[in-house]
């Protein structure tokens, strides 16, 4: 009885679609230049390979954690799932030069609202690679994460990329 007064007893719809963040080239995770994503150790994902400087939300949800270098920021949706979308790599390096985060942790997004911006030239002169990973990082909690690998380019908060079931 008290669930249905205070709201807790709504059922959390346990699918999300995952959108591209960012405008640019699809890449496989398989072939992100870092082992530490390509090997899936953070979870399971995609990457970009972008073609101009602005990150919008894949997913409804909130904003859960910017890193203080602004190169990476977490996302949480309402049934759970964790998604980390870190522009370049190596570009933790970069102390948040080239990058200008244009929310603030615990905001709630929807499926194309700007969260960044970053310096696609500066990124491309000083980083490792702007090929940028875009991961589940709760894969663990999930029942499915279904990757459309038939894509090659994709436009953000328009080209759907990944089906996810939370368990």
């Amino acid at each position: 009885m008290f669930k249905k007064l205070f709201g807790k007893g709504k059922e959390v719809d346990k699918e999300t679609s995952v959108y591209a963040p960012i405008t640019g080239e699809y890449v496989k995770i398989e072939d992100i230049p870092d082992p530490v994503f390509a090997q899936k150790m953070m979870g399971e994902g995609f990457g970009v390979n972008p073609t101009d400087g602005e990150v919008v939300s894949p997913i409804n949800g909130k904003v859960d954690n910017i890193f203080p270098t602004k190169h990476a920021i977490g996302l949480q949706a309402d049934n759970e799932l964790e998604l980390l979308v870190h522009i370049g790599l190596d570009t933790v390096q970069l102390d948040g030069e080239g990058f200008e985060v244009l929310v603030e942790s615990g905001d709630t997004v929807s499926v194309g609202d700007p969260l960044l911006r970053f310096d696609l030239d500066y990124i491309k002169e000083n980083a490792k690679s702007v090929i940028s990973p875009i991961i589940v990082t709760n894969t663990d909690n999930t029942s499915s994460v279904a990757i459309a690998n038939d894509i090659t380019s994709v436009t953000k908060g328009e080209t759907k990329i990944i089906d996810v079931t939370m368990n």
